[in-house]
C-alpha cells in the first residue's frame, strides 16, 4: 500500500514540475513575442489610407 502511494506521489511530483516548466516555457515565448512586437516599428504602407465600403 505505502508502495503504491509513493509511486503516486512520484507521478504527481514530475506532472507539477512539467506543468512548471510548460509554463516558464510559455511565459518566455510570449515576452519575446511582446517585445519584438514592441520594437517592429515600421508600419505596413497600406494601413489606414483606403476604406472599403459595401452598400
Amino acid at each position: 500500500m505505502s508502495i503504491l502511494m509513493s509511486q503516486q506521489q512520484v507521478k504527481s511530483d514530475m506532472s507539477i514540475q512539467l506543468m512548471s516548466k510548460t509554463m516558464e516555457l510559455a511565459e518566455s515565448s510570449s515576452d519575446s513575442m511582446t517585445e519584438m512586437l514592441e520594437t517592429a516599428t515600421v508600419p505596413h504602407p497600406d494601413l489606414g489610407n483606403h476604406i472599403d465600403l459595401k452598400a
